[in-house]
């Protein structure tokens, strides 16, 4: 058997073997936070794989309290926002995220962060050093499909280019079958098991989901206008099912079971790396509480800039009830002269949140939601308690529910009293902590690591100079036929006219028999 998983692992990684020399790949990071943080995480992994990696990189964008810089290999493009552009955008974001905590974020606001985007991306491809990109002469562009401009940049240059999808399917929607009956449409909070109601529910919300989608698009059609020529203007839905291969950061021990196309690969878990022995700090912290344990808290990269009062208080109270203890990513300089911390609790504006997840008194995760967070969770086995903000995180949250390996509560419900009982509720009950394990079990057993088949799959596109073999015809046919419309009309017709002949020559029939009984009467 290992022989067998060997030969494969061979097989897989051979075309990496026989590329004669290095690929020039251009990696495109122009969002912040989790989104930075995958694209970073994916160029490394390349660039130690023997590829010459450049990222683009959006400074002002990166959103990230307390981030701690690694060392890179690869080459740094830098490209920072027109301070009055980055002054408008931090503006609204600031009151986006703060609408966001407090329960009262709409998808009109979203629209309108997307539409500051769109003028962002305007200012990038409008710079010489895109142009100048050009003449660098890629092999292959990388770009995360949530970025609509990194889309638009590749476009312009005119390399092939390969995406990953950073948050959840229901996001993006690049071509892949969307069986409605068990494919949950996204923001529908339907799992796969779906009753009759359930399934009227989701039908309905995929229009909905279709014309929301349209409107985002068009956030950005004045950039599309300003940046490509009349006659050869790109389509943003098209550019999606462009990419030469679509990695996916999530992994079927999370997600519902669902049917793929052979040019998209699952590597949820890229975020993993080798655990380290925790600062002995935290270890220190720790020590304290024994077989008890910790709890790790942490709501992700931008929730810690954003902090609500009078969340703090609640959670802060919630965390007094624990007999563990608790590590939690918050800014100490932000905290609230008049509440008192916890005895029991350590906050940080900086953890190693993999390591920590690791540790073995770790005994609960509350987390935001996000798909790295879960995705590191899911490879230790560490059950979650989650506190959706907004994006992808109710959905991811459903998962964890629906998987069993976690709780959810909603951000307008966070009392004390509530969280508290529902983290004593995960870390007591062991059924929590065997789906979790269950689900790392899944998770580690894949034969090839999230990494492997990054680089591997990486490797096939550049040594068969494209995945036109991976993709389907029905991307290149129009919606009337890939849904059989065409097929349909003609059979309805068919079917009609004939009722319709039918229906005339038994009149006739019917006519001549009429008239013969009156000939004979007569």
């Amino acid at each position: 058997m290992a022989r067998s998983w060997t030969l494969l692992l061979i097989c897989f990684l051979l075309p990496g073997i026989l590329l004669s020399e290095a690929a020039k790949i251009l990696t495109l990071s122009l969002l912040g936070g989790s989104h930075h943080l995958l694209m970073v995480r994916a160029s490394q992994i390349l660039q130690d794989h023997g590829h010459n990696v450049t990222v683009l990189l959006q400074r002002a964008n990166l959103l990230i309290s307390g981030f701690k810089e690694e060392e890179k290999s690869y080459q740094i493009i830098p490209w920072l926002l027109p301070e009055d552009h980055y002054k408008e955008f931090m503006k609204f974001f600031d009151f986006f995220m703060k609408e966001a905590l407090a329960g009262r974020d709409t998808f009109e606001s979203f629209l309108k962060l997307m539409d500051l985007l769109g003028l962002q991306c305007s200012q990038l491809l409008k710079r010489n050093d895109v142009d100048s990109l050009k003449d660098e002469n890629f092999d292959l562009i990388f770009v995360d499909a949530f970025d609509l401009c990194s889309l638009l940049v590749a476009e312009k240059l005119g390399k092939p280019f390969m995406s990953i999808i950073s948050t959840t399917f229901g996001y993006t929607d690049f071509g892949l079958p969307n069986p409605l009956s068990y494919v949950p449409v996204v923001d529908s909070l339907l799992t796969d098991r779906m009753d009759f109601w359930g399934r009227v529910r989701n039908f309905l919300m995929f229009f909905d989901f279709s014309i929301k989608q349209w409107r985002i698009h068009s956030t950005f059609d004045n950039t599309i206008k300003e940046h490509f020529p009349k006659g050869s203007r790109p389509v943003l839905s098209h550019l999606l099912k462009k990419a030469e291969l679509s990695f996916v950061n999530s992994d079927f021990a999370f997600d519902f079971a669902r049917p793929l196309l052979p040019n998209t690969v699952y590597v949820g878990g890229l975020m993993a790396k080798p655990v380290k022995a925790v600062p002995q700090e935290f270890e220190n912290f720790i020590s304290k509480f024994g077989d008890s344990g910790f709890v790790l808290v942490a709501l992700g990269s931008t929730v810690n800039i954003f902090q609500s009062q009078e969340l703090l208080k609640e959670m802060n109270s919630a965390f007094s009830h624990l007999p563990q203890g608790v590590i939690w990513k918050c800014k100490p300089s932000h905290w609230p002269k008049d509440i008192k911390l916890a005895a029991n609790v350590k906050i940080v504006d900086w953890l190693p949140q993999s390591d920590l997840l690791a540790h073995p008194h770790i005994r609960l995760f509350v987390t935001h939601g996000g798909i790295n967070s879960i995705m590191e969770a899911i490879q230790h086995g560490v059950p979650m308690v989650g506190i959706p903000i907004f994006g992808d995180q109710p959905d991811n949250l459903l998962r964890v529910e629906a998987k069993k390996f976690g709780v959810s509560i909603q951000l307008k419900q966070i009392k004390a009293e509530t969280l508290a009982l529902n983290m004593k509720q995960v870390i007591e009950d062991k059924r929590y902590k065997s789906a979790a394990v269950a689900a790392s079990i899944i998770r580690r057993s894949h034969p090839l690591t999230p990494a492997q088949r990054l680089v591997g799959w990486t490797n096939h596109i550049l040594q068969t100079g494209g995945a036109g073999h991976l993709k389907p015809h029905a991307f290149q046919q129009p919606w009337h036929e890939q849904y059989l419309l065409d097929v349909l009309l003609f059979l309805l017709v068919v079917t009609v006219g004939t009722v319709w002949l039918c229906g005339k020559l038994l009149g006739m029939v019917a006519r001549w028999l009429f008239g013969a009984k009156k000939l004979k009467k007569a």
